[in-house]
């Protein structure tokens, strides 16, 4: 109801101005917002979520309006990208809405303020729900390095997050996705694989590893991948990040913006990359759907898909806080 009212004032503005203040308002008067959250149990990697409706990654980047979207009802939360260094990201404008498809691009480039601002605001909070802790390589760091910066993104986080995914995904870092090629997600995975190893040794404690990808791939990618998952032992698959594709918006006066796009027309992508890890990976290792999920019967489709959780982010823009407890409802 007040998102309903709020929506047109939010969308009269620069979308980044909007994400800010409506962020920013959450977190301000959220002591006098009630907890909605629906629980609806279930047991992913190990841990117990609430429920299975999560917020995807890139919502709030830096862990700091965790009190106002703990109240939106979410099972989970991923905060980040995070990277080691901070980074001011792109130039704006840099983040664009498309109404008529209820989908945004965005070519943000890992704006944060650094893991370990991250890591303060987390420890600070109290966490009723999962916390999953999204890790990324600097734009200043070679591709070649790129596994420095997610071995000492992983020291930094490992004891604050609940699991922690590893972004290989982002169409806004150059380069980035060339980590999702076989031979070099082999190698990347058997140094995070041995870097949990050292960490779990070190703190007695195991944390979960998920990997997120792109919904870009070739099909022919996909066993090739779900192998390497298997190999490594991660536990978690994250299907999936934007789309470069721009054929179900060509009409769109944005359509030429460079970056993600996200939103209902990343729908389809998304439940055939979905189809495909599921069918290569057999519930062998969960997976976590995002993209395109702006209504419960959307929700539902992607659990008969195979997935074990869900991701909203663009659906959360366009239908507000109330897809949370009519997805939860509907399932």
């Amino acid at each position: 109801m007040i998102y309903s009212l709020l929506k047109p004032i939010l969308f009269s503005v620069d979308a980044e101005l909007a994400h800010d203040i409506s962020l920013g308002m959450l977190n301000r008067f959220h002591a006098l917002i009630p907890q909605t959250r629906v629980e609806k149990p279930v047991t992913v990697m190990g841990l117990n979520f609430p429920n299975p409706i999560g917020l995807a990654a890139g919502l709030d980047k830096n862990a700091d309006y965790l009190p106002g979207l703990s109240k939106l009802g979410f099972g989970f939360i991923e905060v980040g990208t995070v990277t080691p260094k901070p980074q001011s990201g792109n130039p704006k404008p840099r983040l664009f809405r498309l109404p008529q498809h209820r989908s945004i691009i965005n070519r943000m480039g890992f704006n944060n303020k650094g893991v370990d601002h991250l890591v303060k605001q987390v420890t600070s909070q109290p966490k009723p729900y999962v916390l999953g802790i999204n890790i990324g390589k600097n734009l200043t760091t070679a591709v070649d390095d790129a596994l420095d910066d997610y071995r000492l993104a992983m020291q930094k986080v490992y004891l604050q997050a609940d699991y922690i995914t590893v972004n290989i995904s982002s169409p806004n870092t150059p380069g980035l996705r060339d980590l999702q090629t076989e031979e070099a997600l082999d190698s990347l995975l058997y140094g995070i694989s041995q870097t949990r190893l050292e960490l779990q040794d070190l703190h007695q404690v195991n944390r979960p590893i998920a990997l997120k990808v792109a919904p870009d791939l070739d099909d022919k990618a996909i066993p090739g991948i779900a192998d390497l998952l298997r190999k490594h032992k991660i536990d978690c698959l994250i299907a999936n990040n934007t789309t470069l594709d721009r054929s179900r918006v060509v009409d769109h006066p944005l359509a030429h913006e460079n970056g993600g796009l996200s939103g209902d027309v990343l729908a389809l992508k998304s439940q055939h990359v979905l189809s495909e890890f599921h069918r290569a990976l057999q519930d062998e290792i969960p997976i976590i759907s995002v993209g395109g999920i702006s209504s419960a019967a959307e929700a539902k489709e992607r659990f008969e898909r195979g997935a074990k959780l869900i991701q909203i982010y663009s659906g959360l823009i366009y239908r507000g806080p109330g897809l949370v407890a009519e997805t939860l409802k509907a399932i």
